[in-house]
């Protein structure tokens, strides 16, 4: 079982990022919110950010990232300290400057979509 944290994690079920956690629990997988405005999502405890995270010295194999890059490159130190197998930016989630910090610290970076990744077993 991989824990992947979800950054940007949402109660909406409209947002892909809850539909993402809730693809990524049937596929098996602990899944870790991470949202300033949400206590919970899908029954699992949210973080209010990456620094909450780090702090928690909770183990994470995945992050992926469905926020702006305005506010992902904010939690770069945390993502590194994090040190997660991958990080995933999604789809609107690119960022060139924490891709090219990620890579030099050795963390494996995709540019994909997590859910086409889930749905065709490319995950």
């Amino acid at each position: 079982m991989e824990v992947v944290a979800v950054l940007g994690a949402s109660n909406d079920s409209s947002r892909y990022s809850h539909q993402a956690m809730k693809l990524l629990k049937q596929h098996g997988h602990k899944v870790i919110p991470i949202n300033p405005k949400e206590d919970e999502v899908l029954g699992e405890k949210a973080y209010k950010n990456l620094e909450q995270l780090a702090n928690s010295g909770q183990k994470v194999d995945t992050i992926t990232v469905y926020v702006n890059s305005a506010i992902s490159e904010q939690y770069e130190h945390e993502f590194i300290r994090l040190a997660p197998r991958r990080v995933i930016f999604n789809p609107g989630a690119e960022s060139m400057a924490l891709e090219k910090s990620l890579k030099q610290n050795g963390i494996v970076v995709e540019n994909a979509c997590t859910l086409v990744l889930l749905r065709t077993s490319q995950y």
